[in-house]
């Protein structure tokens, strides 16, 4: 028989608090959609774990469109600027976002971001979030829409672990099927738990090393 722990009473204020919290947010979140689309600007928020290739992604995106657009890419890290660098290299604006202890981005933190950028002159901005798949779910930034990325290396459950995260997605990419078989992980399968999970979300299989897929996520961005 397994567990299950219930809140006691005395802990019902930090339900509260966290609802507070999250009403704040979204408020903020739609300030910043308000401001972007003032602009025409697309923001999208890109989630997922460490180590599923997020920062890979955006940086063939943002070289992909950086010549037909402008582009910007708003980095969320721990500390280190060490995946913002090879971007800004490119000559895309970067603004790095440290969230020294944090687990997620938040509007505020976009808010604050936007205005360190020269808004007329871009049509897109990718963010990353932090690598967590639990906490980014629950805070809105005011992208036009939200990317899911999750790698073959992370194994055959992560949709069925993490529900509420994909629920949330516009478009889920599986990266590093080129890893499938060493891994014993079948790309299929997790495409089958999305569509179970989420009926009609667009699901793309990649491989950043090869660029498989990578014409695909680029059309499903400029659709979404």
């Amino acid at each position: 028989m397994i567990p299950i722990i219930e809140a006691a009473p005395e802990e019902i204020y930090d339900i509260e608090l966290e609802h507070s919290l999250l009403q704040a947010n979204a408020k903020i979140a739609k300030e910043n959609r308000g401001v972007l689309d003032t602009h025409g600007i697309k923001a999208i928020d890109f989630m997922g774990a460490i180590g599923s290739g997020k920062t890979t992604l955006i940086t063939k995106m943002a070289e992909r469109f950086k010549d037909r657009m402008g582009v910007a890419v708003f980095n969320g890290d721990a500390t280190t600027t060490d995946d913002a660098d090879p971007i800004a290299k490119m000559g895309v604006p970067v603004v790095q976002i440290a969230t020294v202890n944090g687990c997620h981005l938040d509007a505020n933190l976009i808010g604050k971001a936007l205005r360190k950028v020269e808004l007329p002159k871009l049509k897109m901005i990718f963010i990353e979030n932090i690598g967590n798949l639990i906490c980014p779910a629950e805070f809105p930034l005011g992208s036009r829409a939200r990317v899911v990325v999750v790698s073959v290396t992370e194994g055959p459950y992560m949709v069925k672990k993490h529900p509420h995260m994909f629920l949330g997605a516009n478009v889920v990419v599986i990266n590093k099927i080129d890893l499938a078989q060493a891994m014993d992980v079948d790309p299929n399968n997790l495409v089958r738990d999305l569509q179970i999970l989420k009926p009609g979300v667009n699901v793309v299989l990649t491989s950043c090393k090869t660029g498989t897929g990578l014409d695909e996520v680029a059309s499903a961005l400029l659709a979404v």
